[in-house]
């Protein structure tokens, strides 16, 4: 019991980390997304994440060879193309409700987790992946308009595809894959998505603030990517899953800080949803009822 309690404590940890830097990401795409489109957005977040991981690589004297390419080939499509189709959806929705669409990745991965792969799971979880929803909902308040649809089906599939990049990474945890090759492979896969949409849509120069928002976006991807991916190694899936949501509670967090936005109180509300869920699963996972790894 006391194995498991710790070892859900540190899963939760990794993954609260992760929030803190992909809300902080957040915050330079939002700044640069002045200066460059979505296109670039998506481009400079996988070079300069690849770039700073292959810099590290060659420094330590790592070795970026796998026997699991295949693997690794599967996770870099779902979730480069999973991003691409996540700008589509802010470039034709609603932020709120583009976010709210992708952030669905969670309900999809428990889905594929028991449907899919038949391992059984605790209802807690299910009910903490609800209230997580429901929290996000209230927080966002997220509206579809007429003539919105093709937004609408780029968010949800945005949400299924991250589902199923998730689903690979555990996949390529459990194949004892480092955490560092894993998100290099993936910033390499979603820069080379993000160059012929680039050369498409044409490019900016950046000047140096330009380049210090690029550098965060790249800097705070990576180690968000490296938190993220070590939880969804060592710990369940579903309470990876749950706690991704923390990250929207950091990104409205850094909207009242940097940008002083009023949230109304059905958005407070949401954020309490979201941390209740948050500290259910914890609960949930680090009981002994919890009978697989998910």
């Amino acid at each position: 019991m006391q194995d498991s309690t710790s070892g859900s404590r540190l899963q939760s940890l990794w993954m609260v980390v992760a929030g803190i830097l992909f809300a902080s990401m957040g915050v330079c795409v939002k700044l640069a997304s002045a200066e460059f489109s979505a296109a670039e957005l998506v481009f400079y977040r996988g070079f300069i994440s690849m770039l700073l991981l292959g810099m590290w690589v060659v420094a330590v004297g790592q070795n970026l060879r796998t026997p699991h390419w295949r693997a690794h080939i599967r996770r870099g499509i779902s979730g480069a193309v999973s991003l691409v189709l996540y700008f589509l959806a802010i470039a034709n929705l609603p932020l709120a409700t583009a976010v709210t669409l992708n952030y669905t990745a969670p309900l999809f991965l428990a889905v594929i987790i028991v449907f899919g792969m038949r391992e059984r799971t605790h209802g807690g979880l299910w009910l903490a992946l609800l209230l997580g929803m429901l929290g996000i909902m209230a927080l966002l308040r997220p509206t579809v308009q007429s003539g919105q649809g093709w937004g609408v089906v780029c968010g949800l599939s945005s949400g299924v595809l991250a589902a199923v990049a998730y689903f690979n990474v555990r996949q390529l945890g459990r194949l004892d894959e480092p955490e560092w090759r894993t998100v290099f492979y993936f910033s390499l896969s979603s820069s080379l998505f993000g160059l012929p949409w680039m050369a498409w849509d044409g490019m900016h120069t950046p000047d140096l603030r330009g380049g210090l928002l690029l550098l965060g976006v790249g800097g705070f991807g990576a180690l968000a990517q490296l938190a993220m991916t070590r939880a969804y190694k060592h710990g369940k899936t579903l309470l990876s899953a749950s706690l991704a949501y923390l990250t929207v509670v950091f990104s409205a967090l850094y909207g009242v800080l940097i940008w002083h936005e009023v949230m109304p109180m059905l958005a407070w509300f949401g954020m309490l949803l979201i941390i209740i869920s948050g500290v259910l699963a914890g609960w949930v996972s680090s009981r002994q009822v919890v009978v697989t790894d998910v």
